[in-house]
């Protein structure tokens, strides 16, 4: 297995500061090893990065929300996100979900996937088939039916070539849908990229979400990214109102030093200049996607 390099061990703040309970999206917990054994054939191991180097991250940048994604290394064993959803939000009021792998809802029994659910967890993600995850037609049927059950959303991974032929797994769907990482299409290929196509596509349908997402992987250029903002300002304006963003720290399956995530919300205002728009990204929209109780608006 592959050594990958861990996250930027000093965050800073953005240069301007965020709107009160602003979403950090996509991020992803991983050890003590010791702890949280990798499951065999796991398709990579990411250094250590527990909940409280994240909540220390979100107290840094100013993100008072979150999502931990699971990430394949655990498959359905979900401990290391249940016990990071315990410690973030203690006591207080619920201001981090859960999103959990797929192979869980095939893997698992009913009473496994309630215990997600009060937990916080509220979909699954359909994770790229080179992370050693996949599913036949009648599995995939299972699954997706088994989210319609719990009433949580899918979560699409895009393939490192794009979104656009894995989607059609999905395109009928009628429950919400987040397709994460811009779809992963190329930004030097403008609206003739495929997967962006399609994403413009789905987009005009109520429930396809997209995450502004893997700038500093999709970027030819390298920091500061400038030839990904036309592509996040091309699904911005397409649908305003369902784009999340997310960091997804520690930044998985990374070969070059990964981004400092101050930087990274830097570019988000550039992709969203406006403080409307930037509220709608941070706060409104993953609201609404997850489910954030509204309550803890009033006390923020």
């Amino acid at each position: 297995m592959p050594d990958y390099l861990p996250f930027n061990p000093h965050p800073r703040p953005p240069a301007a500061p965020l709107p009160a309970l602003a979403c950090d999206s996509q991020f992803h917990v991983f050890g003590p090893r010791e702890r949280y054994p990798v499951r065999p054939g796991a398709a990579y191991e990411m250094p250590t990065a527990t909940w409280q180097v994240a909540q220390r991250l979100h107290a840094t940048l100013g993100l008072q929300r979150g999502v931990i994604v699971q990430a394949t290394t655990y498959g359905a064993d979900h401990q290391v996100v249940l016990d990071a959803l315990a410690g973030l939000n203690g006591t207080g009021p619920r201001r981090y979900l859960g999103c959990a792998n797929a192979a869980v809802l095939l893997e698992r029994d009913d009473d496994y996937l309630a215990t997600l659910h009060a937990a916080g967890v509220r979909g699954a993600r359909f994770t790229r088939g080179g992370l050693g995850i996949s599913f036949g037609p009648a599995e995939m049927d299972r699954a997706l039916a088994r989210v319609r059950e719990l009433g949580w959303y899918v979560k699409v991974q895009p393939e490192p070539n794009g979104v656009a032929e894995q989607m059609k797994a999905f395109a009928d769907l009628d429950v919400p849908v987040l397709v994460d990482h811009m779809g992963r299409a190329d930004p030097a290929a403008g609206d003739a990229d495929p997967s962006l196509r399609c994403l413009l596509q789905l987009l005009e349908r109520g429930n396809f979400w997209v995450m502004l997402s893997l700038s500093e992987k999709l970027s030819h250029q390298g920091e500061p990214w400038d030839d990904v903002v036309p592509l996040a300002q091309r699904l911005l304006q397409a649908a305003p109102q369902r784009c999340v963003w997310g960091s997804d720290w520690p930044h998985p399956v990374s070969v070059k030093q990964p981004p400092n995530e101050g930087a990274l919300l830097d570019l988000l205002r550039r992709f969203a200049p406006d403080d409307t728009t930037l509220r709608r990204v941070l706060v409104d929209n993953p609201a609404e996607f997850f489910g954030f109780d509204a309550t803890v608006e009033a006390t923020a």
